[in-house]
């Protein structure tokens, strides 16, 4: 555990007494992460792959989906539509992203989250023994054993939501 960096996620963690790493990505001048963020990882002893990516969908009902998904798979749309018997889906505009999740592109976490998202998690993240996930605070992501973070997603929907 760390006192690096406070969010509601670092909050949640503590809390559940799940030990965790703050891993700094440092940002470009204008204030975004850097692109070779899997070399960065690698060089730290995570498998770049087991990022979990938090994408955050809006439905056709306005209702907003985030899926949490590991390594470089592409969502797969129909699997997605049919999941949440949505005619309607497309991924959340730039802008939506906080207004919805309360957190910055490029820090989004898939837990911690306001309850008006429905969080759907990808079986992707099963074949990690520890993942990286978003810290809430741009600059930062956090690594924690995925067995945790799957037990933090217990209420999401499971399911392979992704293309290979």
């Amino acid at each position: 555990m760390s006192d690096t960096i406070s969010s509601p996620v670092t909050t949640l963690l503590d809390a559940e007494g799940i030990d965790y790493q703050v891993i700094e990505i440092p940002l470009t001048e204008d204030k975004k992460p850097v692109r070779n963020l899997e070399e960065l990882l690698s060089n730290q002893g995570h498998d770049p792959k087991s990022v979990v990516r938090s994408l955050l969908f809006r439905t056709g009902s306005d209702k907003f989906v985030l899926l949490a998904v590991a390594g470089g798979g592409r969502a797969d749309w129909g699997t997605l539509r049919k999941h949440l018997d949505e005619r309607k889906l497309r991924m959340a505009e730039f802008d939506e992203v906080p207004e919805a999740t309360g957190y910055v592109v490029g820090a989004v976490p898939p837990i911690a989250l306001p309850d008006t998202i429905q969080v759907l998690f990808d079986e992707s993240v099963n074949q990690f023994e520890s993942v990286v996930i978003g810290s809430g605070v741009l600059g930062y992501a956090l690594g924690l054993k995925a067995a945790d973070l799957k037990t933090l997603m217990s209420d999401a929907s499971t399911g392979q939501f992704v293309k290979a």
